[in-house]
């Protein structure tokens, strides 16, 4: 058993670039979105709304950009454009699913914490038959403050009765990762293309860090 699933009762995922490879689909959205309106894509857009929740994120486009749309309407469009791409060429991380068959074959509770939409998480579930391994699914429409408040993952641990200390979280993205050690929660960081330039980064402030969950079991130590 690999050390970072010692006396952990309870695994919670992030959704994006990190159970599923989906990252990459969220710049080509936003450039097509804003283009609709005129607008080219800030070279640093995806920096300054990294970790928000969904709703935030709306919130954030429709004050930045001054979006004629309401909220509702803007989050629906987003829901279109990217419904196809999850339902259709979005896949899981390679080694996610030998995990998750591990974890259930070990007792060990799952739950997923995502930024993303309800519509989204349900379509991505689906395709992939998540329902079968998580006990909590909770998405960032269920939730105040995105990552890096802990709120998500606190909730999480709730629902599913587990201590954080007896959580251990995957996450892609810094705000990720701060949000899961803000909930006094283990974190391992996961190796993602969208991230990479936060590498050293995620190092730092994760108590693991992996480039694949094949990792986990290549070391022999699960």
């Amino acid at each position: 058993m690999h050390e970072m699933l010692k006396n952990k009762e309870t695994i919670i995922f992030d959704l994006d670039g990190t159970l599923v490879d989906s990252m990459w689909i969220w710049k080509a959205i936003d450039i097509e979105y804003l283009g609709r309106y005129n607008i080219a894509l800030p070279p640093d857009l995806q920096a300054k709304i990294e970790g928000m929740s969904f709703d935030e994120t709306a919130i954030y486009f429709k004050q930045e950009f001054a979006i004629p749309n309401t909220l509702d309407e803007i989050k629906n469009t987003w829901n279109e454009m990217a419904m196809d791409y999850y339902l259709t060429k979005v896949n899981l991380k390679e080694g996610v699913h030998e995990l998750l068959e591990y974890c259930k074959d070990n007792n060990i509770k799952l739950g997923i914490a995502t930024s993303n939409s309800k519509e989204l998480m349900t379509a991505i579930a689906k395709v992939h038959e998540l329902d079968q391994y998580f006990d909590c699914i909770m998405t960032g429409s269920d939730i105040l403050k995105g990552k890096p408040a802990p709120d998500i993952y606190l909730t999480v641990a709730s629902k599913l009765q587990t201590h954080p200390s007896k959580c251990l979280v995957f996450e892609d993205i810094v705000p990720g990762i701060m949000a899961g050690k803000n909930a006094g929660m283990t974190v391992c960081a996961v190796e993602d293309v969208y991230s990479a330039d936060k590498r050293k980064q995620k190092q730092e402030y994760a108590d693991y860090y992996i480039e694949s969950y094949k990792d986990l079991w290549l070391s022999d130590r699960i």
